[in-house]
């Protein structure tokens, strides 16, 4: 008979500077993964650092300061290439968003969360696209489906930050 249930009283906690530094990296990780070499014929490759941050700051909400988007969004920018504090302000403006709701909702679900992330990711790729390329360019297509396939992966970007958060342990 197989243990569905993980539970292991006495395996020790991750060290507390690794603990707090693992939400860091894997954001830090998600922003990396867009300069590998994807081949596409549409660049409808999400944003998957913005993925990991909303889904740490939507699951785990201690897990990152408040003003954790900034520094990220940095990296995120540098990284990237968009235009230098485009994600620094739209990450901090999720950030804020997803603050103001929570002080709204007494009670949140995952269709909720999903909801929530949704809207924020939508309003980063657009605030993206409105400062990164001019109006006359044709991308609107492109912005569209790379939000579908966005919100159509949040709920992998959660699903591994819930595993990693299991195993970062109490610490």
């Amino acid at each position: 008979m197989s243990e569905t249930i993980d539970y292991r009283p006495f395996a020790p906690p991750l060290p507390p500077r690794r603990a707090r530094a693992l939400p860091w990296a894997t954001v830090a990780g998600g922003s990396l993964l867009t300069v590998a070499p994807f081949v596409a014929t549409m660049p409808v490759l999400p944003p998957f650092g913005l993925l990991m941050l909303l889904a740490w700051r939507l699951l785990a909400r201690f897990a990152l300061r408040p003003w954790a988007a900034a520094p990220l969004g940095l990296f995120d920018d540098l990284v990237s290439g968009q235009p230098l504090g485009s994600a620094v302000l739209l990450w901090s403006l999720c950030f804020l968003a997803i603050e103001y709701v929570e002080q709204r909702l007494v009670f949140r679900d995952f269709w909720q969360d999903w909801l929530i992330a949704g809207g924020a990711i939508a309003c980063a790729l657009v605030g993206g696209r409105v400062l990164a390329t001019p109006f006359a360019a044709q991308v609107d297509l492109a912005v569209a489906l790379q939000i579908i396939v966005s919100v159509l992966l949040f709920p992998v970007a959660t699903r591994l930050v819930a595993s990693i958060d299991r195993k970062r342990g109490q610490a």
